[in-house]
């Protein structure tokens, strides 16, 4: 279906509802209907396996999706399975569940550099309790976040870095700082300048487009150390994708302090914090010191999301799904780029990171990232039957979906060089371009 054709009636009237109720017209920034072309943001009906279907009727094969959450599929057979056997058990009572000592094994003996584990419902929550772990057993106030990283938690200590500080007071603001990734001179030359004040340094292990360098994660193991701070990975991401022990697995790097969500539950809502017994026991009960209160909600230990949890772990272990989400990664790269590179766009639509966190970049005649070639290039997925914010794929994909992502691709690409032959997108794109999530106004 060509672009001129292709149309969203109902999504458009849905869009409007959710609009009228909620504030953004969704729950999650990055999935507002900004982030798409004008008339183009399609509201899922239901999704199975790979594949999701609007309310207008039409199948897309889906990537990103649920943000990075759903990395076995929609409606997983094996996590559904699970799920059932403790709804019908009772999901939430005055005391703890049995399920949560077993989920708890199963996360440590995943994450084996992990020593106790709290479970909560999202990620955001679980970093910011391991700022305020770090800042209790430390004694300082400041918190160091790697400025390259685009995001770390809602709360105040992370937002009052954004665009969208608004409402966030400066003395707030004054107390965070950021270091550069694979920048080991950088950070201890900001360690050195707030000598005694950082509480922690907070990264994602591994980034969106690079490996981390040669002996970095390592050097900053010793700068924590030398500086008596504490190093807090932010494995929402790199958890089970990069390793089922995440990134520190890979690379043999223990932190004092993990966060994990998104694939942890596929879909279903649950988040850890995780790390160094001396540590997260100042959150317990059995220690002498001044009590942090590290993490505690209502909601935080369900028994079907916990159940979920487990089995996540069990089916990415027994099915080797970190191996496989690599495999089908590096074929969807090495198909995208053919037919970039064949439709004389190489230089202008890349495929970036690593094969199970694929990211695209669309760059303009100059060769600068551009929201109007993204939205002429999402407009032309969509209308193929391709969801794509991004390439990163689920273990439910196959080698069919693939080749007619590439297919939709080419087409795409297509497009694009007439643009770029234009010198102007404008007449492809049918509204106003895609918008960044972090901006000052709406």
């Amino acid at each position: 279906m060509s672009t001129e054709e292709f149309r969203l009636p109902r999504s458009q009237r849905a869009n409007e509802r959710l609009h009228a109720m909620i504030p953004g017209g969704a729950h999650t920034y990055a999935k507002g209907d900004d982030q798409y072309p004008e008339h183009l943001a399609p509201v899922i009906s239901h999704g199975h396996g790979a594949h999701v279907w609007d309310v207008d009727g039409n199948r897309y094969i889906e990537y990103g999706s649920g943000l990075r959450s759903v990395s076995l599929g929609h409606a997983h057979p094996r996590v559904l399975e699970a799920v059932r056997r403790e709804l019908d058990r009772g999901s939430n009572f005055v005391r703890p569940s049995i399920v949560e000592a077993d989920a708890a094994e199963r996360f440590l003996a995943t994450v084996p550099s992990a020593e106790m584990v709290k479970f909560a419902k999202n990620g955001s929550d679980a970093t910011t309790a391991a700022v305020r772990l770090a800042r209790a057993v430390t004694g300082r106030s400041r918190v160091a976040i790697c400025g390259d990283h685009p995001f770390f938690s809602v709360d105040d200590w992370f937002i009052a870095t954004t665009p969208m500080s608004a409402g966030i007071p400066a003395a707030t603001t004054d107390l965070t700082v950021t270091f550069p990734y694979g920048d080991l001179s950088a950070t201890e030359e900001m360690l050195t300048r707030y000598e005694g004040e950082i509480a922690c340094l907070i990264l994602e292990p591994a980034t969106t487009h690079t490996e981390p360098p040669p002996g970095y994660l390592a050097g900053l193991r010793d700068l924590a150390d030398r500086h008596g701070c504490v190093l807090v990975f932010d494995e929402m991401i790199t958890g089970l994708r990069w390793s089922e022990a995440g990134a520190q697995g890979l690379y043999g790097v223990t932190p004092d302090l993990s966060t994990f969500g998104k694939a942890l539950g596929n879909g279903f809502a649950v988040s850890a914090l995780a790390g160094r017994r001396d540590l997260m026991e100042r959150g317990g009960l059995r220690h002498s010191g001044e009590r942090v209160f590290l993490l505690s909600t209502t909601h935080g230990a369900e028994t079907h999301s916990l159940a979920a949890a487990m089995a996540v772990l069990t089916t990415y272990a027994e099915e080797g799904i970190t191996a496989r989400l690599h495999a089908l990664g590096e074929r969807l790269a090495a198909g995208v780029r053919e037919a970039a590179a064949g439709l004389g766009v190489g230089d202008h639509v890349l495929v970036r990171g690593r094969a199970s966190n694929l990211v695209f970049a669309t760059l303009d005649e100059n060769r600068q990232p551009s929201q109007e070639y993204r939205t002429l290039f999402l407009r032309q997925l969509l209308a193929g039957g391709v969801l794509a914010p991004s390439f990163v794929v689920s273990s439910a994909l196959d080698d069919a979906d693939i080749d007619r992502t590439v297919d939709v691709v080419a087409q795409a690409c297509a497009v694009y060089r007439k643009a770029l032959d234009a010198g102007d997108p404008g007449p492809w794109l049918a509204g106003r371009p895609v918008k960044p999530v972090f901006r000052p106004f709406a």
